[in-house]
């Protein structure tokens, strides 16, 4: 298992993380588990572009406004951001063969913070595949 360290700047952003994946899976083959340890965080594959990325937040944050009189406001003030990950799904699975992801054209790996900034672990485990 790799792990792999993702620093955040904004309260909601999404990082392309596809080149650190790469490197935590090169010389294997099978599937890759890409899993977010954070309740407060997705995975998800798609393009990397930046207005979609944009976009991506701008559409999760009117889907679930912040600070709209959530009983878990009462505690931490980010009840929105537990509700966007749970939308998303904390891990994404990628076929791996001779150490190269089996993505599409522009399918990037992307990490989603919904409430930072804040320093996350994203772990990568590889199932390889029998040999013969």
């Amino acid at each position: 298992m790799v792990v792999i360290e993702v620093e955040t700047r904004k309260r909601e952003e999404v990082v392309d993380i596809t080149e650190r994946i790469r490197e935590a899976v090169r010389g294997k083959s099978g599937i890759a588990v890409v899993y977010s340890t954070h309740t407060t965080t997705g995975l998800i594959i798609n393009e990397a572009e930046a207005g979609l990325m944009e976009d991506i937040i701008a559409h999760l944050s009117n889907l679930v406004p912040y600070r709209a009189g959530y009983r878990h406001d009462m505690i931490d003030s980010n009840a929105d951001a537990h509700i966007k990950a749970s939308l998303l799904g904390n891990s994404v699975i990628i076929p791996v063969e001779d150490g190269r992801l089996l993505l599409g054209t522009w399918q990037r790996i992307l990490f989603v913070e919904l409430d930072g900034p804040r320093r996350r672990k994203v772990h990568v485990i590889v199932y390889e595949a029998e040999k013969g």
